[in-house]
């Protein structure tokens, strides 16, 4: 069955995302305020560039007036955590009485600020591992493929249901905090590192010293996730690490791309909420605390 399905984001994902769920026939809408995305969606179309270098285009409906897509039934998040508090005000007023917000972002307290504003029976948890890089508004090239996520929720039916029509490689898990936590380990050990040396992923395994680096990122997070309670869903945190590094060797980080272009990075909720988590329970996080604050400088 076709869906209605509103995107909040203009992104290198939500690019993705838009392409792929209306490929399967869904109708697409897009929530944004980035001013070149929105235009080159309205004119051009979502985009994706292919393994063989083809273009294709597909029609969306690109907006950054919440009232265009106010009644919105199905609303997956897909902006950086910096933007969460405006966006779950949006919603507030955009999404149904029955609707549902399903999270995809990066970082810790996405879900718990959405449903400060949506209510906690309106918010669903997600997890993608599939790495898009924006070639420039509107148009992305898919940057590794991985595997989405969904925590367990009666409600995401309809959503789920669209999602596996357009070709994700779909799971349902019981609990998705252990792959948040699971992601932050990643995103904590290669994003930021990424940004600062200004490489794509796989360069920081051939350097001795950012490996180091790298290794002792993902070693201070997963210390935090053990105090958390919260089981990681790989045994060994440098292993896994260097395993993504590796399979995404050529993809360009988020945090590098934003970098890049001038945007807000989303260091706060990654290598900034690893620092505070590990300050709450008494666990020292020097790597990641450097990074923090060398982002934060750029």
């Amino acid at each position: 069955m076709k869906q209605d399905i509103l995107l909040v984001g203009t992104g290198a994902l939500a690019t993705l995302f838009a392409v792929r769920l209306s490929e399967a026939g869904h109708s697409v809408s897009m929530l944004g305020t980035w001013k070149d995305g929105l235009a080159s969606l309205k004119e051009k179309g979502a985009r994706i560039v292919d393994s063989d270098g083809t273009e294709r285009a597909f029609n969306v409906h690109a907006t950054d007036d919440p009232r265009e897509v106010s009644g919105a039934k199905h609303a997956i998040v897909l902006v950086k955590s910096w933007q969460t508090e405006r966006v779950a005000r949006q919603l507030k007023d955009v999404l149904a009485p029955d609707g549902l917000a399903l999270t995809l972002q990066n970082g810790l307290g996405n879900r718990e600020t959405l449903a400060r504003d949506l209510g906690a029976g309106r918010v669903s948890l997600g997890i993608t591992t599939t790495g898009a890089t924006l070639l420039g508004p509107g148009l992305v090239k898919v940057g590794g493929e991985g595997i989405l996520s969904l925590e367990q929720n009666q409600a995401l039916g309809p959503l789920e249901a669209a999602l596996r029509s357009s070709n994700f490689n779909l799971k349902i898990v019981p609990d998705a905090r252990s792959l948040i936590w699971g992601k932050l380990v990643i995103n904590a050990a290669i994003n930021p590192l990424t940004a600062l040396l200004r490489v794509p992923n796989g360069e920081l395994l051939s350097h001795p010293l950012a490996r180091k680096v790298m290794s002792a990122l993902a070693r201070e997070t997963a210390e935090v996730a053990a105090a958390e309670s919260v089981p990681l869903p790989f045994a060994n945190p440098i292993e896994a690490v260097e395993d993504v590094a590796r399979k995404t060797a050529k993809n360009i980080s988020s945090m590098f791309q934003d970098v890049r272009r001038g945007a807000p990075t989303e260091i706060d909720a990654i290598s900034g909420a690893v620092t505070k988590r590990g300050e709450e329970h008494g666990i020292p996080t020097p790597y990641n605390r450097a990074c923090w604050q060398l982002v934060k400088a750029m």
